[in-house]
């Protein structure tokens, strides 16, 4: 059975009433958006585990937090490309092959640049958010968009609070 059948198959169960457009291409992006997401925790969580420096426990205690933030996105991803009639990932090669994300197993990353990479990827995955917000209007689909508009906020934290911790003082 191909994915496409599948796909189909699990959207006549009546699941939702978007239409097979917005079925593909909603469930798609969200299937693209959780690869990102894992990364993205993945990477946050190595550069806290990894943390190192003069601001250690300010930065070690900011990565832990935003990893939780982040790890608590990816059920509520999944369950809606469930519920609009799509499939998720399935294995760590999957994620790989679908994320948008770079990896970074480097042996050694400077402080203020763990925060410099994470505020980049950060910003990457808001742009992916707008971009699948505006697919969403395109289809009418307001649950998710809902759910991407509270994850966009999140993600502008993010982003807020490791630029300002790898702000250099002026002093």
């Amino acid at each position: 059975m191909t994915t496409h059948t599948s796909t189909l198959q699990h959207k006549a169960a009546g699941t939702t009433d978007l239409s097979t457009d917005a079925t593909r291409d909603i469930g798609t992006a969200l299937e693209a958006l959780l690869a990102d997401v894992f990364v993205l925790y993945l990477k946050t969580k190595n550069f806290h585990w990894h943390m190192s420096g003069r601001h250690f426990r300010d930065y070690h205690l900011l990565l832990d937090e935003q990893g939780d933030q982040i790890f608590a996105m990816t059920d509520e991803i999944a369950e809606r490309a469930r519920k609009v009639g799509g499939t998720t990932i399935r294995s760590i090669g999957h994620i790989a092959r679908v994320r948008r994300i770079a990896d970074n197993d480097a042996e050694y990353v400077a402080p203020q640049d763990m925060l410099a990479e994470l505020k980049e990827d950060n910003r990457q995955l808001l742009s992916e958010m707008r971009q699948m917000h505006n697919t969403c209007e395109e289809y009418r689909d307001v649950a998710t968009a809902s759910l991407l508009e509270n994850w966009i906020d999140q993600t502008e934290r993010r982003i807020w609070f490791l630029y300002e911790a790898g702000r250099q003082s002026s002093k």
